[in-house]
């Protein structure tokens, strides 16, 4: 349906759109490739089109303003990091005060007895632990899941993704063997040796893959959502669940990106009962925290294999972990920002967005589809929804989704990176969704134009 000589006549209209509105983000991307890499602090900013990344001057709510003075709506809402929307108020008075309380002792505050307590209410595991992201947590959960099962292999979906766990960085060749995903940087041993991958909704390759009895854990998302949303096939969650434990493999829920269902995400929807749950992002309103809940038969087993005198050289745990300005900041943005009142107007307002690209994309005649993870959503290049991360990724058109990323963007909305895919906070209005709707249908009316 699409026109690819028009589509590469479209894409240098942006190019040049974008450096005429952003000069002094190009001034500062030039001085930058004197002292960073490719002019950006991290290697993945590279690939963010236009001639280079828009340099931030403020973020606030569901909006930001770059260095030229220009304003976005912002879906992207840092991949999750300020879902609660950008600095909001109740997490900056919290860290606002604790800064001059203290910022980091390596003992406990009395604001860690109450989001622990908070996080077994909302995800029904009764303890927990808390690290500096959510990567951190899922590699603390996978140790201590070869330390009580003296297992090695760990389970991972196909195209899943789960920071940068070394463990999850692995994908099915074309003869379904357990290889290195592409462009897997130095993996310290062949991903073969420490995990086995099957692909999402199959619970017959899931079967096969705990059959060798070596398995210490499933580590999976309930939706995928890195590869574009994949929902779970009703009772595939469950079904796993009951394997897991057949099999006597842990089961590691990770619930930094599907925390968007709710306040305890597809977990308590779907009624889950993992062995551990991870998280991370969000719940410290964008600032840097994880955490990771266990039933208590595992706290158990975790105290009578670790000794006391050597607990501190187990290979988990860090020196900022837990300490007083994160706990003071989730405290804020678990009882005053991700409320059950807030995810309520979040998730009618990721429906609404559904609504208005599904509309255009039938409008348009387009062979794309949209999925629905409450309040976030993302359209796909294929006319039906993929129930793999496979076919997700096969679906993929970096060629449009590079065009659509700088259209979007010089129309003044940022959407999450490499995806299609957007997000709502709190403060995201029925304005900010309507406006990319008709931003929408203009890009489609031209990218079909005959």
């Amino acid at each position: 349906m699409i026109n690819r000589a028009r589509l590469k006549d479209l894409r240098k209209i942006e190019d040049q759109r974008f450096l005429d509105a952003h000069p002094k983000s190009g001034e500062l991307f030039t001085k930058a490739k004197e002292s960073m890499p490719n002019g950006v602090p991290m290697s993945w900013m590279s690939k963010w089109p236009g001639a280079y990344p828009v340099f931030v001057e403020e973020a606030k709510g569901a909006s930001f303003v770059d260095v030229d003075g220009n304003t976005y709506i912002d879906f992207c809402l840092g991949d999750t990091g300020s879902m609660t929307g950008h600095s909001p108020e109740p997490t900056v008075a919290a860290i606002r005060e604790q800064v001059g309380r203290g910022l980091s002792a390596m003992l406990p505050t009395k604001d860690a007895n109450f989001v622990s307590a908070e996080l077994a209410k909302r995800f029904g595991l009764p303890l927990w632990q808390f690290t500096v992201s959510a990567t951190d947590a899922n590699r603390h959960v996978i140790r201590y899941s070869r330390l009580i099962t003296r297992r090695k292999k760990i389970i991972v979906i196909d195209r899943c993704y789960h920071g940068s766990v070394d463990e999850s960085f692995a994908t099915l060749d074309n003869q379904g063997n357990t290889v290195a995903r592409e462009g897997n940087i130095g993996a310290p041993v062949e991903l073969d040796q420490t995990t086995r991958v099957v692909a999402f909704n199959n619970l017959d390759d899931m079967k096969r893959a705990l059959e060798h009895n070596d398995v210490a854990a499933i580590l999976m998302e309930p939706a995928m959502t890195n590869v574009g949303i994949v929902l779970p096939q009703l009772g595939y969650l469950k079904a796993v669940e009951k394997l897991a434990k057949e099999y006597g493999a842990k089961l590691i829920i990770d619930e930094t990106h599907t925390i968007s269902v709710g306040p305890g995400g597809m977990t308590a929807q779907e009624g889950l009962q993992p062995d551990f749950l991870t998280i991370g992002k969000a719940i410290g309103g964008g600032f840097p925290t994880g955490a990771f809940g266990m039933r208590e038969e595992i706290a158990k087993s975790i105290k009578e294999m670790v000794e006391l005198e050597v607990i501190d050289t187990g290979g988990v745990g860090g020196t900022l972990a837990a300490n007083a300005l994160s706990m003071a900041a989730m405290k804020a943005t678990l009882t005053k920002v991700l409320t059950a009142e807030n995810f309520e107007k979040m998730v009618k307002l990721g429906n609404r967005w559904s609504d208005g690209v599904e509309s255009t994309i039938k409008k348009y005649n387009l062979p794309w589809s949209v999925n629905r993870l409450g309040a976030r959503a993302e359209y796909m290049f294929s006319e039906k929804s993929p129930n793999t991360g496979k076919e997700a990724a096969d679906a993929g058109d970096f060629e449009l989704e590079q065009y659509i990323h700088l259209r979007m963007l010089n129309d003044g909305f940022l959407i999450t990176p490499f995806h299609n895919m957007a997000l709502m906070c709190p403060e995201t209005t029925e304005a900010d969704v309507d406006s990319h709707t008709k931003a929408f249908d203009l890009m489609c009316a031209q990218l079909t134009e005959k």
